[in-house]
Order: structure tokens, then sequence, then C-alpha cells
């Protein structure tokens, strides 16, 4: 019986490509960028001036009667540096789950609570606010809830972005993105309404529930890129 061969040219033309389809083929060989985390040894801390214009942002909070610690500035790799970052201490309301925040979002967001949220609340819904629920600021991740910015670093890495989940009142009620967003109560809806179109005015980036899915429970606010309010 007549065999058959591959004639020697031909197999070394074949051979690189036998090895990419080994090293790129859908064995997942191919390389994937690394997820974003802080590095295993801790953050470093980084030694420099500081610039005026955090030097004028903290003097902002200061003359506005805002309690906070300045926090050294840190580099927790994966690209998550935290610069010119305070630690909210009081702004009249008691906050839930904040951590650092650079200071311009803390500037922006102690103005948010104490001139829109809690006169809306007295306003609207005949109470006074007593505590505003957030689900944090720092986090050193990738953006969430879009596939193409899996590998994109978060304004919460850089300690520029708070996630809003409720209100609490005096009376007791308590107000939450996720229950509430929808409220068949006219006030309640007013009210959110009232404190999503503030934040639009005074964060670079505001994105609710009306964004995608990811946002079903809290109100997100960054001073990254922008004008972007949904």
């Amino acid at each position: 019986m007549a065999s058959w061969r591959v004639p020697a040219s031909l197999a070394v033309m074949a051979l690189p490509l036998l090895l990419s389809a080994c090293l790129f083929g859908s064995g997942g060989g191919e390389k994937r960028p690394a997820p974003i985390r802080e590095r295993a040894k801790g953050p470093i801390t980084l030694h420099g001036p500081t610039p005026r214009e955090t030097q004028q942002c903290f003097t902002d909070l200061s003359r506005s009667g805002i309690r906070y610690s300045p926090i050294p500035d840190r580099d927790f790799g994966g690209g998550c540096v935290v610069l010119g970052a305070v630690q909210l201490l009081d702004i009249g309301v008691p906050v839930s789950g904040i951590k650092s925040m650079r200071c311009p979002l803390a500037r922006a967001f102690a103005g948010w609570v104490r001139f829109a949220v809690a006169p809306a609340a007295r306003q609207i819904l005949g109470s006074d606010l007593v505590r505003v629920e957030s689900f944090g600021t720092y986090a050193c991740r990738a953006i969430v809830g879009r596939p193409e910015s899996a590998t994109k670093l978060s304004e919460h890495g850089l300690a520029n972005a708070i996630d809003i989940s409720g209100f609490v009142l005096k009376d007791g009620r308590r107000i939450t993105i996720l229950r509430d967003w929808q409220s068949s109560d006219p006030d309640v809806h007013r009210f959110l309404e009232a404190v999503h179109g503030s934040a639009c005015k005074r964060f670079a980036t505001v994105l609710s529930p009306r964004y995608n899915a990811a946002h079903r429970d809290h109100l997100h606010f960054d001073m990254g890129r922008g004008p972007f309010c949904a």
C-alpha cells in the first residue's frame, strides 16, 4: 500500500502555525491582563509637597466647619494611588461606610449632604435627615457593570468615588435606592429625583439605577471625567 508523507518544506512552514495554535488557541493559553488588586506587601507611603489645590481644598473644608483628618499619600499597587485624601469625621450628619476620599470629592459630598439632601428631606418628606448610608469610597478594583471596562481602573481605586445606598430620617423612615428608586410614594420619588438632580450639579459623574443593573442599589458619584449624569 502506498504511503503518504508531508514534504519537509511544508512541515517546516506549518510548525509556526502549530505553535501559534498552542499558545493562543481556544485551550485558554492566551495572555490576559492581570486583575487590578493591591500589592500583597501593602501600600507605599509617598513623600512630597502638598499641591496648592489640595491645600486650598483643606482650607475650604475647615472654613465650612467640616471636621476631617488628612491621610498620607499612598501607592497601594495595581494602579491604585490615593493622593490628597481625607477622612471625614463630622459633616453634621453621620455617614456610614466611608474611608479615605480625595479632598475635592469630600468637599463636594459634604456640600451635597448639607445643602441638598438635608433640606430636601425636611421640605419634601417633612423629617430631618439623621444618617446617610454608603457602600464605601476607596476600593482597589476595576469598573464593574460593563465588560469592555473590566480592565479599567475604577475611580474608587483612586479614592475619588462614593456609592450612596440610602438615607435615614428622624421619624424612623429608611429610604434606600434599591427599594425606593421606583417608589409609588410621590414624595419619596420627588425626594430621590431632587437629590439626584443636585448631585449632577456637584459631581463629575453621577450614575443611578437608570444607568445599568450594576447600579440598581446605589448612586455612584465621582470626580473623574465628566460631566456625565445618568
